[in-house]
């Protein structure tokens, strides 16, 4: 049984929309992308669910710009009535949302931010993730090329490439002091690109930029540069479960996490 000093850790879903329309929320006649169903529930209910089971998991923010869907939709709805979960209007863009979030009195630390289309997520992920993370005033979860080749070659990823290995986002990012407020600034300035990696590196100056596309540097001595031009303790944790980087963007996104979702739940017996 888990215990209440067990759920040390809050977390942020992010459940909105860009202004653009979706073409996976069009194509399964949702309004909004975190609905789209993912081998028969959709996407959000599976994330609030990995989420809320966990043991190291206390409270659940989930931002969006409208909750009415979530309310109507028979796998969200039930949602709204968990005293765990807060459904949190999004401000103008993600960085300004999350922002408003910590800067709340009643926000505490560390807080876990993923989003809606991280459908493969499960325990072992957020156990390793938290417990890399502890300590950090940042933490960003990554995983390497080859981890995710080896299982699934068939998925396409966007890469960054350093030396020492390239590397894919895997959705999954740790606030573990109010001090990484400090990033937000210049997240705000790159989210609209946050498939180039290369962009977030543009507002750091140009010598870091140098450094990295020249692959002079590793992900670790990156993060520990901009780490120390922030004033933060920045940590890459490089995730083992090839999953971890698989969201679903597109239609063959979809299809890969339903196959291995059937191959859980076969494994389960379910």
């Amino acid at each position: 049984m888990t215990s209440q000093a067990d759920k040390s850790v809050d977390a942020i879903i992010l459940a909105g929309s860009r202004p653009e329309a979706d073409a996976l929320a069009t194509r399964y006649a949702v309004t909004v992308k975190a609905l789209v169903p993912v081998a028969g529930k959709a996407m959000l209910a599976r994330v609030a669910q990995a989420l809320g089971s966990h043991r190291a998991i206390s409270k659940i923010r989930i931002l969006a710009q409208d909750f009415k869907p979530f309310r109507r939709h028979p796998d969200t709805a039930p949602l709204a009535e968990d005293d765990t979960i807060e459904f949190v209007e999004s401000a103008a863009t993600i960085a300004l949302s999350i922002d408003r979030v910590l800067q709340n009195e009643a926000t505490t630390y560390p807080m876990l931010i993923t989003t809606a289309d991280n459908v493969l997520l499960d325990a072992s992920m957020i156990s390793d993730f938290v417990e890399a993370a502890r300590g950090t005033d940042i933490a960003i979860a990554v995983v390497e090329k080859s981890v995710l080749l080896r299982r699934y070659p068939e998925s396409k990823r966007t890469w960054l490439k350093l030396r020492g290995g390239h590397f894919s986002g895997a959705n999954l990012f740790c606030f573990g002091s109010v001090r990484a407020r400090e990033l937000l600034g210049y997240w705000a300035e790159v989210e609209q690109d946050r498939k180039k990696g290369w962009k977030l590196l543009t507002i750091f100056g140009p010598m870091l930029l140098f450094l990295a596309i020249t692959r002079i540097l590793t992900v670790d001595q990156l993060a520990t540069r901009i780490g120390k031009k922030l004033g933060l303790t920045i940590r890459v944790v490089r995730m083992t479960q090839a999953e971890a980087c698989i969201d679903v963007d597109k239609e063959d996104d979809l299809g890969l996490a339903e196959k291995i979702l059937r191959e859980r739940s076969a494994q389960a017996g379910t």
